[in-house]
């Protein structure tokens, strides 16, 4: 294999990727942060983006761009705003995922503790930006977000879908806005984007900030997203409920419906944590129906050896057999059938006149999970996130979003973050665990052998 395709195949990096983080100016501020102590970071401070050895060997083997690091997250000795000068806003777009409140609550108090006092919360999402809707904005302090992060939800509300970038910002200029921190997914994140490029055209002192918001785990150069742990604990809860079904009756089938449109982490998660999974469906491995390693085959065995089977799907897998045109949801998403429903009615089916007579029950938690407050792990990981978002936006960084690789947090530019979907490698270790937990066929296509 090339130098360059084993790089591309085993990190999907793109060498002419940029990872430098903007700025809005000079850092002449110093920090009101130097008398309690703190411990600051200086820009120079970078984290590689590769994990392995044999991966920086190969880009370096053909690529004689700069090696790739990020920019490591954390308080700056000096800052580029006066924070009492300071008008700030947070905005929640999309779906909802656990710890969106505990995110605008570290923004809040990490604001007050620069003595920043002016914090928006902007309504419904982006819509909230946009003067027509008649949205009004609250105010975020102390008192009003002082017991928020154990509610699920988000205390602004949210909204799908883009808004016109010259529009919003004409509604920062009027507030006299000048640092945006946008919670949200891969689609806040390109509309963050616009917003920046049309302050950049304007040439205003503005910073946008985005702090991942994505149940689904699956944005590019992010080591882990808020909300995705607490998720794969509710689900591992799930998991339980439909295990205890599939046993109750001989020859029981119970299928979990889970989230994960374009990436399989969830369900694949949730698989390793609660070991009782025993066929895993993911978007980004494909399966049939029929065959000798196919689905039903593959139930079969299992039924004939444990007498239940229990089927973790992602919502996203197995959009092959859902034919016809997409519509689009208002964030431009392509609109995916329904598998879990799909799967029910094909093993009902396949099923009815067969010898082993199962029993099939069909489990979606997909909203109750969503909705669910954040566990201890995701509460502390989402408090960090916006500390960074804050430390970032306070030394003028704009156009970049929070991260985490490799376990450090991260500044990652908007460009970089929104430019591919993480998904789960056939070859990586990771799902060879998953593999190994439910025996399932390594390829369960019609045309695969016998494993």
């Amino acid at each position: 294999m090339k130098a360059e395709q084993l790089v591309v195949k085993q990190v999907n990096l793109d060498p002419d990727l940029k990872f430098s983080i903007e700025n809005l100016g000079e850092c002449k501020v110093p920090s009101p942060l130097q008398e309690k102590g703190k411990r600051f970071i200086d820009d120079q401070t970078k984290l590689n983006y590769f994990h392995f050895q044999e991966q920086f060997d190969a880009f370096r083997s053909y690529s004689k761009s700069e090696v790739p690091r990020f920019e490591v997250a954390g308080p700056r000795e000096n800052i580029y705003f006066e924070p009492n000068t300071v008008n700030a806003a947070i905005v929640t777009c999309g779906g909802l995922c656990p710890g969106i409140n505990n995110v605008i609550r570290a923004i809040t108090f990490t604001l007050n503790l620069y003595g920043v006092n002016r914090i928006f919360g902007i309504p419904y999402g982006y819509e909230g930006l946009i003067k027509g809707y008649g949205h009004n904005v609250k105010i975020l302090n102390g008192f009003t977000v002082s017991d928020i992060q154990g509610k699920g939800g988000t205390i602004l509300g949210t909204s799908r879908g883009p808004q016109e970038p010259v529009a919003m910002v004409d509604f920062l200029v009027e507030n006299k806005i000048n640092m945006l921190f946008t919670i949200g997914g891969d689609g806040t994140q390109k509309g963050a984007l616009a917003i920046s490029e049309e302050i950049k055209k304007r040439k205003l002192k503005i910073s946008v900030v985005g702090i991942p918001k994505t149940i689904d785990n699956d944005l590019g150069f992010v080591e882990k997203t808020f909300g995705f742990e607490t998720a794969v604990e509710f689900a591992n809860k799930s998991v339980q409920g439909a295990h205890n079904e599939a046993i109750a009756c001989q020859n029981g089938i119970a299928i979990l419906k889970l989230m994960g449109r374009d990436s399989g982490y969830i369900a694949a998660q949730t698989t390793l944590a609660s070991m009782d999974v025993n066929i895993c469906l993911i978007p980004e491995r494909d399966f049939d129906l029929h065959g000798p390693n196919g689905l039903f085959a593959t139930i079969t065995k299992r039924l004939n050896y444990k007498r239940h089977c229990v089927i973790a799907v992602a919502e996203g897998a197995g959009q092959k057999f859902f034919t016809g045109e997409r519509t689009t949801d208002k964030s431009g998403n392509a609109s995916y059938g329904d598998i879990g429903m799909f799967l029910k009615q094909q093993i009902v089916e396949n099923f009815k006149n067969h010898p082993l007579r199962p029993t099939i029950k069909y489990i979606d938690p997909s909203y109750l999970i969503r909705s669910q407050a954040a566990n201890a792990n995701d509460s502390v990981f989402c408090l960090r996130l916006g500390q960074g978002a804050v430390h970032a936006a306070m030394a003028g960084k704009t156009s970049m979003i929070a991260g985490y690789w490799n376990r450090i947090f991260t500044h990652v530019p908007m460009s970089v973050a929104t430019q591919a979907r993480k998904k789960i490698r056939s070859d990586s270790a990771f799902w060879q665990s998953v593999l190994e937990v439910t025996r399932q066929p390594r390829d369960m296509t019609s045309d695969s052998s016998l494993d």
